[in-house]
């Protein structure tokens, strides 16, 4: 008995420490990937980003023969889209940028006096005016500024990091879009020879759908903020490039993007215009809203990814739970794949049985 009882327990010893070790190698690897993020986020989005130029490059590799060349034609053309709408825009948004600051004060003392915020502002004994007017007194003092980010330094090493992972994601989009060929055929080349041929299909599909889908979501995002942009000029709104340039950024999240970005230019112009042009920007951009909602978006995003539109907003909210815009970006492509691989491998496999 006393040997049965010592083995035992020694059994149960060797079972407990092999699952204290167990937790230890969780806890490593979930640091490992906790202190990864940072390149594991650029790595996601260069791959992204190569993904949906890679019908770019397609089309051009058809025409110039040479992939290489092809990918330096789109490299530059992408570069130079960029460097144009960088100083088109830079100048008017630094100007705009700068008199919103100076102007925020005021900005906020009229969006309180709208009657739906004075009503609740008054409800909750003034807390919301108190709150905006501390606010706006604490953002408008350039002496604030660095505290408010941070500190000097940290603003100069936030700047430092924001230039280092553009770079880095530049770097790596065009590694991965040189070496995208090379990449799929040595992940093709792992499974059975019988199924790779069915399996560079299903890869080619999920390239041009992934391709299609950040293409879609671009000129989506574009109509919105030209069609913004025009309706702001007419009615002659302040900050209408600042305004549109946010947009344009917010845009590009899926589902929620748009109602978001006519969100915050509804409420600069219902601070800064009469209430008469506030009505008109309203209703004209919750009518475009509308538009794009069940007809542009769900028509550009159904071709491109060939998912469900309740699938497709499902696993937009889904993503952006869990992992918040890159979440949102990535959900879609994700499920279109997910879409793919069961209709090409398991309903085929379903309908042998």
């Amino acid at each position: 008995m006393p040997e049965t009882n010592n083995r035992k327990i020694t059994h149960a010893y060797q079972i407990g420490f092999l699952g204290g070790l167990g937790v230890l190698t969780a806890i490593a690897l979930g640091s490992a990937v906790v202190s990864l993020a940072g390149i594991i986020t650029s790595i996601i989005t260069a791959l992204f980003i190569t993904l949906g130029l890679e019908p770019l490059v397609q089309l051009l590799q058809r025409r110039v023969k040479k992939r290489g060349l092809a990918i330096g034609i789109v490299a530059l053309g992408v570069l130079g889209i960029l460097t144009a709408v960088f100083f088109a825009i830079l100048p008017p948004l630094i100007s705009q940028a700068s008199t919103f600051i100076t102007n925020l004060p005021e900005l906020l003392k009229e969006f309180l006096k709208l009657p739906l915020v004075e009503s609740i502002d008054s409800r909750l004994g003034g807390s919301i005016a108190t709150a905006l007017n501390s606010a706006g007194e604490f953002i408008t003092d350039s002496k604030n500024w660095p505290n408010l980010l941070g500190g000097v330094v940290k603003v100069g090493i936030t700047l430092l990091n924001g230039g280092v992972g553009f770079l880095t994601v530049t770097i790596l989009t065009l590694y991965f879009m040189s070496s995208l060929p090379s990449i799929k055929r040595v992940g093709i080349n792992l499974v059975a020879k019988s199924h790779r041929q069915k399996l560079e299909g299903i890869v080619d599909q999920v390239i041009g759908s992934v391709g299609r889908y950040v293409m879609g979501q671009v000129v989506v995002s574009s109509i919105n903020t030209t069609i913004l942009f025009t309706v702001l000029m007419i009615a002659g709104v302040e900050f209408a490039v600042v305004l549109a340039f946010i947009n344009f950024l917010l845009v590009l999240i899926p589902i929620i993007g748009s109602i978001t970005g006519a969100s915050i230019v509804i409420l600069v112009t219902a601070a800064t215009s009469p209430t008469e042009t506030t009505i008109a920007v309203a209703i004209a951009l919750l009518a475009y809203i509308q538009i794009e909602a069940y007809l542009v978006a769900p028509r550009v995003l159904k071709k491109a990814v060939n998912v469900p539109t309740a699938l497709i907003i499902v696993s937009a909210l889904a993503g952006g739970a869990l992992a918040g815009i890159l979440g949102s970006l990535l959900a879609i492509p994700t499920a279109a794949t997910i879409l793919l691989i069961l209709r090409e491998v398991w309903v085929p496999r379903q309908d042998k049985r």
